[in-house]
């Protein structure tokens, strides 16, 4: 009996096979931590700094303005970038812009009468940058670890960023506190560039013979290509439709201040997502055994919905707390399990550009869902704009699932796209 339950605790523990495995693996993980461990603390200097220089909300919310439309065209042309030069390159390259954008951010915050726009300036760059890297660094993953082992690579790469997504706040938190703004944009500096440094050490990947250079004509066959394929549409709707109408985080000041009266622990409610994303991914060994991922997507985030709408009617933050982390390891399974099909599935020749496309689906959705559900709180109420977006989620998931049921009936072991990168790459490592 005693054996049992632990052969059953082992199932569940993280798959570490793709760290022993793979050196490149390795440096991307790690160079990842830094990285975005340097850039959340950065994430809490930046709007700090603007809102002591300007007291306007408007002001700090405006950051975000500045960085939809780089993000938007230039995730799209990053994409087609990283299907047609090094990808190794485009880190280097995309992680010393931002290392000198930092740097222009320090050297304006010590100056005696630090500049607003430049600081607007430097958010758009950043966002150049960063949109530039991040399809790059995506499409890297296919290339670094076993076809079988990207459930195990997908889960320990969110592993670590979840780490830095609670530590890298915390410490920006403080250090704004405490030591000041300048600290924290040193420590955010010393990231980047230890991150920028790590990927050197990266082997060089050559392009597919079969690349084509970037350019409009580029960008819209990879769109074509997303779109032909209902198995990728659904990976990308059905996280939108979850995100969009049920995405509450900008309404967690008020429903801790004005509705649940708890406005001390109100930092709870912003990491209780990120801890059941965490306990999700310490628990996700049983993924490698699951084969319909599409299935497992839509329930995720009927899960996510729920989990959301039920946390709206809580009677204290504490039941708000439990549901809203349960949200979180939901959405965390969905991530999982999309990633897997799209770093099991696309080309290599497309993954660049269908990376640029992955990033837009997880961004906009968001976005888009705060602007949502802050309209719906401000015509009805908190409570009511958080329950009905996840009423209103579930409802949607379940429409998208039956609308594209090639998505629903996704089997990692049969389909044609899975089955046909699976033998490309047993044949690159066999020859």
């Amino acid at each position: 009996m005693a054996s049992s339950v632990r052969a059953r605790l082992s199932r569940l523990r993280v798959d570490l096979t793709p760290w022993h495995g793979s050196r490149d693996f390795r440096i991307l993980v790690i160079s990842g931590s830094v990285f975005f461990l340097g850039g959340m603390v950065g994430y809490v200097a930046l709007p700090y700094q603007l809102y002591q220089l300007t007291h306007s909300n408007f002001a700090v919310g405006a950051m975000g303005l500045v960085t939809i439309a780089p993000l938007v065209v230039f995730g799209l042309y990053g994409g087609a970038l990283a299907d047609h030069v090094d990808r190794r390159k485009m880190l280097i390259g995309t992680g010393i812009a931002q290392v000198v954008i930092c740097a222009l951010l320090l050297a304006n915050t010590l100056l005696t009468n630090p500049q607003v726009w430049l600081i607007y300036v430097c958010g758009g760059l950043n966002a150049i940058a960063s949109s530039l890297q991040r399809p790059s660094r995506d499409a890297l993953f296919p290339r670094v670890v076993k076809h079988e082992e990207m459930p195990a690579a997908v889960t320990l790469n969110a592993l670590i960023l979840q780490v830095g997504q609670l530590a890298g706040p915390a410490l920006g938190g403080v250090l704004v506190a405490t030591a000041g703004v300048a600290w924290a944009f040193t420590v955010e500096l010393a990231g980047l560039a230890v991150a920028t440094l790590l990927y050197l050490r990266l082997r060089p990947y050559k392009t597919s013979e079969h690349s084509t250079p970037p350019s409009l004509r580029a960008i819209g066959e990879g769109i074509t290509y997303a779109f032909r394929r209902r198995d990728l549409l659904g990976t990308y709707a059905v996280d939108m439709v979850g995100m969009f109408l049920a995405m509450p985080i900008v309404l967690f000041p008020a429903f801790a201040t004005e509705v649940l009266k708890e406005p001390k622990l109100l930092g709870l409610l912003y990491s209780a997502e990120a801890i059941g994303a965490m306990l999700a991914t310490l628990t996700s060994g049983w993924a490698r055994r699951v084969h319909h991922h599409g299935r497992a997507v839509v329930l995720a985030t009927i899960t996510w919905g729920a989990s959301v709408g039920v946390a709206g009617l809580a009677p204290n933050i504490w039941f708000a707390i439990a549901f809203f982390a349960v949200a979180g390891g939901a959405d965390m399974i969905s991530g999982l399990f999309r990633a897997v099909i799209w770093n099991q599935t696309i080309p290599d020749e497309m993954r660049g550009r269908l990376a640029g496309i992955e990033m837009l689906s997880y961004s906009l959705g968001p976005l888009g869902g705060q602007s949502r559900s802050g309209l719906v709180a401000d015509l009805t109420s908190v409570r009511t704009s958080i329950v009905s977006g996840g009423v209103l989620c579930v409802a949607g998931v379940v429409v998208t699932a039956a609308w594209l049921r090639d998505f629903w009936r996704y089997d990692a072991r049969t389909d044609e796209h899975a089955v046909r990168e699976r033998e490309l790459r047993a044949a690159a490592e066999a020859g």
